[in-house]
């Protein structure tokens, strides 16, 4: 495959192709430039090119952080960072390897590229020369065949006319005669002017175009070879420094093998997913009797003033999205503008951070008092009565976020019922299923909690009377009808199914997978000697049917 016999007729495209190539390769000689003067600086300078690309918001404010990808690309500005101490030779090596022996090469490769299409454009002029020539003496060629065609015509009538004299029958035989010579001469010139563009044309669009092409092409090539090259020289540079580089270096294969697109596609589900249930089916609405007809629990109309509405007992309307216009959207603070999995694991965050901050509060006001015991009982350490506005100021702090907490308590039950409404589900609200025991050995494919979670259950231990709670309600009536397993599972923990709705397991044991986790922590399973029940999804092996 090559550009001169595939792409004969993409003369603008390989223009564009060419001249991006050679700016990618000036790209990254300028990218590598600026590296150089950064790491040339010593370790100062080479932080803040790190610092240049760091996220700018916060990670627990960034949603872009919780993608693998993303905590990819900061680990390995980290490790940057980590061996700031030891460009100097890094730099000298890309500057001399790299900067000026691509800025050489991407100069000639440029008057390469300006010579091949030159050539390519005077080949042009010369084919539009030659078709400019054949519109011409085409022309000329019609031209003198209505001239002679005239000439002839006047010649037999002045013949046939009785009154004109022998002299005038002669003229205008001559004349016929002579238009009929020009004629036939320009019908040869335009014969061969036609020949000779046929030819010319073969030869543009057969010989002369697609060797430029091919040029062009081997040009293009031998510039991305040598692009990528100077990408390997870039690690190259690396291999060659102290042995603490070759521990960066590895720490960012790493964070790039650390990339997990299934992860990341669940954690976008988990960012976005609205809650909202599919909506059903249009009812009829009967148009033939006006006066009685009422809005359909289905109508896709929308209340005047602009409010989702309930319709029909104990149900939500269904979100039509592909149809409904988006009203603009008025954040509020109960997040209700949210759909509602997003508004309940809003409420959940401002939840866990108010806590959080009541109970450094809480330690605040213990160690005031404290240090005001202290000063009371050596006055010479301090005056007591100046703690005094700043434990107020604490207990005033304590009684804003208890009410606070118990505001988002409140709309997170609120938000809760929503979720349960829009999914139909039968199951109470439990605070979240048990974490695998600390002392257990981590297994690989099971679903094991991030950092992050075992660090806010450690922060939020069960009571027991959540441990203790009902998990599903209603869990009789989700095992009336029997339904085939889709799937096993391997329990890697023994668990002690305490609660309603769930079942006890031992490690090891061969499970039967009823129903996947929703979302919840849980798992439905059926055990080999009967009885179904949930167990904690983190506490298996899950194998899909």
């Amino acid at each position: 495959m090559d550009w001169g016999t595939e792409l004969w007729d993409q003369f603008e495209v390989l223009e564009r192709h060419t001249q991006w190539g050679l700016d990618l390769l000036d790209k990254y000689v300028k990218f590598v430039k600026e590296r150089t003067e950064v790491e040339q600086a010593y370790a100062k300078q080479l932080r803040s090119l790190v610092k240049k690309y760091l996220p700018k918001r916060p990670a627990k404010d960034d949603p872009e952080s919780k993608f693998s990808q993303q905590q990819s690309f900061v680990q390995i500005l980290q490790e940057v960072n980590d061996f700031a101490g030891q460009r100097e030779l890094v730099a000298e090596n890309l500057g001399v390897r790299v900067c000026l022996e691509l800025a050489k090469y991407s100069q000639e490769m440029k008057q390469e590229r300006k010579m091949h299409f030159q050539e390519g454009r005077r080949a042009q002029q010369q084919l539009e020369s030659s078709f400019k020539q054949l519109e011409n003496s085409k022309r000329k060629f019609e031209r003198d065949c209505r001239e002679a065609e005239k000439a002839a015509q006047t010649a037999e009538r002045l013949d046939q006319d009785i009154n004109a004299t022998k002299a005038d029958v002669e003229k205008a035989k001559q004349q016929a005669h002579l238009r009929s010579h020009m004629a036939e001469e320009s019908k040869n010139e335009y014969a061969a002017q036609l020949q000779r563009f046929n030819r010319d044309q073969s030869h543009f669009y057969f010989s002369q175009m697609p060797q430029i092409f091919d040029k062009l092409q081997d040009m293009d090539e031998r510039r991305a070879t040598h692009l990528g090259a100077g990408y390997g020289l870039l690690s190259e540079a690396e291999l060659q420094v102290v042995p603490i580089i070759a521990k960066c270096l590895e720490g960012m294969k790493v964070a790039a093998d650390a990339v997990d697109a299934k992860n990341d596609s669940q954690v976008l589900i988990e960012l976005h997913k609205s809650g909202f249930a599919r909506p059903g089916d249009v009812e009829f609405e009967d148009f033939s009797q006006p006066m009685n007809r009422v809005p359909s629990d289905s109508s896709l109309g929308t209340p005047s003033d602009g409010r989702p509405e309930l319709r029909g007992p104990g149900r939500s309307r269904a979100k039509r999205w592909p149809f409904g216009k988006k009203n603009k959207t008025v954040v509020t603070e109960d997040f209700s503008h949210l759909p509602p999995e997003q508004q309940r694991k809003r409420l959940q965050q401002q939840l866990e951070e108010r806590n959080r901050e009541l109970q450094k509060e809480v330690d605040q006001r213990e160690a005031l008092k404290k240090m005001k015991d202290v000063y009371e009982k050596t006055p010479q350490m301090g005056d007591p009565a100046s703690l005094e506005p700043r434990i107020t100021e604490t207990l005033n702090n304590i009684e804003r976020l208890k009410s606070e907490v118990q505001k988002y308590e409140a709309w997170l039950v609120e938000a809760e019922s929503r979720v349960l409404s829009n999914r139909g589900d039968s199951l109470g609200r439990h605070p979240r299923p048990p974490e695998p025991p600390a002392s257990a050995p981590p297994d690989s494919s099971s679903t094991n909690s991030g950092p992050q979670d075992d660090k806010e259950s450690s922060e939020e231990p069960l009571s027991e009377e959540g441990q203790d709670a009902p998990i599903y309600t209603e869990f009789d009536e989700d095992f009336e009808e029997p339904a085939s397993p889709i799937g096993h599972c391997v329990a890697i923990y023994h668990f002690e199914g305490s609660s309603e709705g769930t079942i006890s397991m031992a490690e090891g044991e061969d499970l039967s997978l009823m129903e996947e986790d929703k979302g919840d922590g849980w798992t439905r399973v059926r055990r080999k000697q009967g009885g179904e029940g949930y167990v904690p999804t983190s506490y298996l092996r899950v194998t899909l049917s």
